[in-house]
C-alpha cells in the first residue's frame, strides 16, 4: 500500500513538472513536404517522435529474429527433446532399480540419442539386458556406450568385467581387469573385481600380490586379509608339493621366506612345508622346523608328524622324552615316542609308550601299532587281541548305516 501511494505521489510530481515545463517552454513542430505541411505543439511532437522511435526499434527486433527462424526452432525442439529424454532416463533408472528389466531397457535406449548423458543410458540398458539373459544384446549396448562418449573405455570395461564375472566367464573377465589395472592401478572397483576373478580361477599367485593393495585401500578387513593370505600360501605350497619331485623345491622355500611372520606359526602351513622339505630330502631341516614350532606352539598334528621323521632317531627320542616331562599324559606324544622307540630298536620301551597312550585314550591307530609289534615279537595271541580292538575302534568311527542281519541274508 505504501509503495502504491509513493508511486502515485511520484507520478503526480512528474506530471506537475512536465506541465510546468510545457507552460514555460512553448513551441511547435512544423513539417512541410511539398504543398503539405503538418504543425503541432513541441511537446506533442516530442511524444509522437518517441512513439515512432519505439515502434521502429520493436520492428527491427522482430525482423532480426525472423532472419533465423529455423535455427531457433531447432534449438527449441532440441531443448524439448532433451527434457523428455531426461524424464524417460529417470523412469528407466527407476525401473532398473525396481527390477523391471524390460521396461528399463526400453526407456533407457529410447532416451539415449537425445540424452545429455548417453553413456549412462547405454551402460544401464546393458545391465537391464544382461539381467534378462540377453547377453549378446548387452554386449551390443556396451559397444554403443563405448562409441557414445569419448574417454569412456574404463567405465565400459568395468561394467563389461562385472557382467563377465556374473556369466562365469572368469578368464575373459580376468584379462579385461588386468588391462584395467595397468591403466588404473589403485582403482577400488577394479581391485575388488580382480579379487573376485582371482578366486574364481584359483590364481593364488595373483591374489597373493593383490592383497597388499586391497589392504592399503581398506577394501578388506584384517580378518579377511589373514584368511585370504593363509589360503593363498596354502594352495601355492600344495601346488608345488604335488608336482614332480624336486621340481619346485626352491619355489616352496621362496614362498616360506616371503610369508608374513604370523603365518609361519600356522600349524597347517608348517605341516605342508614339512611335507615339502621331506619330499625334497631335507628331513633334517624339517625336524628343526617341527621342533621350533612345537616350542612356540604345541599342536597334535606337529607332534604326530615329528614321530614319523627319520633323521637322528636317538636325538629325536631324547627331545621327545624331555617334552614328556612337561606333558606326561599326552596320548599323541606317547604314540610318537613309541614310534621313535621302534626306530631306535627299543622294543620294550615302544611297547610301554604305546600301551600308555592306549590307556590315556583308546585309539585304533595305537592298537594297530601294538598288534604289529606283538606279531613281530612272536606274541600272536596279544597281536590278535589288539587287531580286534583296532577294528572295533575303527567301527565306532564309521557312520551309522543299515547292515544285513540273519533274517535279511
Amino acid at each position: 500500500m505504501r509503495k502504491l501511494i509513493l508511486l502515485i505521489v511520484v507520478g503526480l510530481a512528474v506530471g506537475a513538472l512536465f506541465g510546468q515545463l510545457m507552460q514555460s517552454m512553448p513551441g511547435y513542430w512544423l513539417v512541410r513536404v511539398g504543398d503539405t505541411s503538418i504543425q503541432t505543439s513541441f511537446w506533442l511532437g516530442l511524444v509522437i517522435l518517441l512513439a515512432v522511435f519505439l515502434a521502429l526499434h520493436f520492428l527491427l527486433r522482430v525482423l532480426h529474429r525472423l532472419r533465423r527462424p529455423v535455427s531457433r526452432l531447432k534449438v527449441w525442439n532440441s531443448r524439448t527433446r532433451n527434457r523428455n529424454a531426461m524424464k524417460r532416463t529417470v523412469r528407466g533408472l527407476v525401473a532398473l532399480a525396481e527390477g523391471r528389466w524390460k521396461r528399463a531397457e526400453k526407456d533407457l535406449v529410447k532416451a539415449a540419442d537425445d540424452s545429455s548423458t548417453p553413456l549412462v543410458n547405454y551402460l544401464s540398458a546393458a545391465l537391464a539386458a544382461h539381467y534378462q539373459g540377453r547377453f549378446e544384446h548387452a554386449d551390443t549396448l556396451l559397444k554403443r556406450a563405448h562409441h557414445s562418449t569419448e574417454g569412456a573405455d574404463n567405465a565400459v570395461g568395468m561394467v563389461q568385467a562385472q557382467l563377465m564375472l556374473d556369466r562365469q566367464q572368469f578368464e575373459e573377465a580376468l584379462a579385461t581387469l588386468t588391462r584395467l589395472e595397468k591403466q588404473l592401478p589403485n582403482h577400488p572397483q577394479v581391485l575388488k573385481l580382480l579379487r573376485q576373478a582371482y578366486l574364481s580361477v584359483n590364481d593364488w599367485e595373483g591374489l597373493r600380490h593383490l592383497l597388499p593393495k586391497l589392504d592399503k585401500q581398506q577394501l578388506i578387513t584384517e580378518e579377511e586379509r589373514r584368511e585370504l593370505e593363509q589360503r593363498a600360501y596354502r594352495e601355492l605350497i600344495l601346488q608345488a608339493v604335488q608336482r614332480q619331485p624336486n621340481a619346485d623345491a626352491n619355489r616352496v622355500r621362496n614362498l616360506w621366506a616371503d610369508m608374513p611372520d604370523y603365518l609361519r606359526s600356522d600349524v597347517e602351513l608348517v605341516v605342508l612345508y614339512t611335507e615339502a622339505l621331506v619330499k625334497d630330502g631335507e628331513e633334517a631341516m624339517a625336524e628343526r622346523l617341527l621342533r621350533h614350532s612345537l616350542k612356540e606352539h604345541w599342536d597334535t598334528r606337529l607332534v604326530l608328524r615329528y614321530g614319523l621323521l627319520n633323521v637322528d632317531a636317538g636325538r629325536q627320542l631324547a627331545y621327545a622324552e624331555k617334552w614328556l616331562q612337561e606333558r606326561p599324559n599326552d596320548p599323541d606324544l606317547l604314540l610318537s615316542l613309541g614310534r621313535l622307540s621302534l626306530r631306535n630298536a627299543y622294543w620294550g620301551k615302544a611297547q610301554e609308550y604305546f600301551e600308555a597312550s592306549q590307556r590315556q585314550r583308546p585309539s585304533g591307530v595305537v592298537c594297530a601299532e601294538l598288534a604289529r609289534l606283538y606279531a613281530n615279537l612272536g606274541e600272536h595271541q596279544k597281536s590278535q587281541l589288539f587287531y580286534r580292538q583296532s577294528v572295533e575302534l575303527l567301527d565306532r568311527s564309521l557312520p551309522a548305516l543299515p547292515q544285513p542281519s540273519e533274517r535279511t541274508r
